[in-house]
């Protein structure tokens, strides 16, 4: 490392993105990718893992507000 550096021309935040425009990886157990790729794909021509999940979350999310 240098022991001095020019920030003269630098700019703060340049690659700065706020927290949420970020995808966060979501890991599934390997049983429930089995589960969604096997029996799901093979049922679907327009198979999407991404919709599926979400829309089952949002599934769990709207009971959970019936049962509060």
């Amino acid at each position: 490392m240098k022991e001095e550096y020019d920030f003269t021309n630098a700019q703060q935040g340049k690659f700065y993105r706020p927290i949420e425009e970020l995808d966060i990886p979501i890991y599934l157990d390997d049983e429930i990718k089995r589960f969604f790729l096997k029996d799901i794909q093979e049922k679907r021509n327009d198979f999407s893992l991404n919709k599926i999940i979400n829309s089952l979350i949002k599934h769990d999310i709207e009971i959970s507000k019936k049962l509060a």
